[in-house]
Parts: C-alpha cells; structure tokens; sequence
C-alpha cells in the first residue's frame, strides 16, 4: 500500500536487491474460499494466467470469486530479485509487480473472459500507480503462458486501448511478456486472501467504467 520512493522508477538488474535462494516463509497448503491447492503442479486440465492490476488484495478477490477459477495466489513477478519480501517490493529495489496468479478452468472460463476482467478492474493508463497507490509495484501487467494467450493478450490489449481512447483516456502502460522469463514468487502467508481473512480490509481496485470488447481479440489475431 505504499512505495519508500517518492519518485517510482524501476531498478536495473544491477541495481535490485540480492535475494536469497529460498524463501523466508512457508506458503499455506490451501485456498481459504475455493478450498483447493495454492501451489503446482496442478492438475493437467488447468491452465495458468497472471495479472498485476494494483494491490493484490482486492485484485485477488475479484478473480477467486470468478466462476471457472480453481485457485488464486498473490505474489511477485516482473522483477530481479529472487524470494523477495512484501517490504522489499514495496521499497521498490526488487523490480516486482504485485499480481494475481489464476489458475482456472479452461472448458468453464475462458482466458479471454479473464483478460475482461482484468482490463475492467482497474486503470492500465495509470503507469506506476493505480489510484492513491504509487510505486512500480503497483503497474500493470499481464504475464502470458503460452504463444496463444499471448497473441490473445496484444489483441485484447489493443481492442481495450481504441474504446478507452474513444472514452479520453491515455495510453495503456500495461506490460503484456512471457510468464517464462519472469518468475512467480508468491506472497506471505498473511497475503493470501488477504479480504476472506480480513473482510473490512483495504481494497483499492477500481476500474475506468469502459467496457471491454469479448471476442475482438481471438478474432483480431
């Protein structure tokens, strides 16, 4: 909920923090709502997505509460640092992004219905910041895990930016890579489902109020 820097700006793989080979907390065995494991290997029907859209908390919520979605776990992604702390991510020395990893359904929720409502929960114009949360940490990102939901994540993105300019917002500042390149570390244990094990929590997602165009996107590609 906070960044150390008064101006965001992202380190240099030579700049971030060092790390550390293991992690420094153990992650819980199951999801608090949907009951099912938080970490892989999943089961072979699954496929997995990762979003960053601001705080985590409120973030994680919107996509538990997903039909089709079989877990969510929050955590760190984007960045250099290996196994890195909530409190080195929000110093804004380890490069990460707050996100979202869904792992869903395919045959009940398409990855196209999550890319709408990732895009439609919160403002990816924002750069480094979403609403009064400033820092990179909070940046928007979406980390694709294959060629396909690749494609489809461009597509979608670019769909998004002609109806929010149509609407007289900005450029989307959302990054779009491969999941590959960039590792998921997951968040402490107190991270997970933050707003089920703390109802009256913070949540500051918050999106534009413009709709996302379904099926442009697979069909653009």
């Amino acid at each position: 909920m906070f960044s150390y820097r008064r101006t965001p700006e992202l380190p240099t793989r030579e700049e971030a923090l060092t790390g550390r080979a293991e992690p420094l907390f153990a992650l819980p065995a199951v999801h608090t709502v949907l009951g099912n494991p938080l970490a892989g290997p999943y089961p072979a029907h699954l496929q997995v997505a990762d979003f960053g859209l601001g705080c985590f908390w409120g973030a994680e919520r919107k996509f538990w509460q997903t039909p089709g979605v079989w877990t969510t776990l929050a955590g760190y992604q984007g960045g250099f640092t290996e196994n890195p702390t909530y409190e080195e991510v929000c110093s804004g020395g380890t490069g990460h992004t707050e996100v979202v990893r869904v792992v869903f359904d395919p045959s009940l929720v398409s990855y196209e219905a999550l890319l709408k409502l990732f895009w439609e929960s919160h403002d990816p114009t924002q750069g480094f910041r979403q609403g009064n949360d400033v820092g990179t940490q909070y940046r928007s990102a979406a980390y694709t895990h294959s060629a396909a939901d690749q494609a489809t994540a461009e597509a979608s993105r670019e769909a998004y930016q002609r109806v929010l300019t149509g609407s007289g917002y900005g450029k989307i500042s959302t990054a779009v890579l491969p999941a590959a390149e960039r590792p998921f570390w997951p968040a402490e244990a107190h991270h997970q489902q933050y707003l089920d094990t703390n109802p009256g929590g913070y949540c500051g997602i918050g999106g534009t109020g413009v709709s996302c165009p379904v099926g442009v996107a697979r069909g653009d590609v």
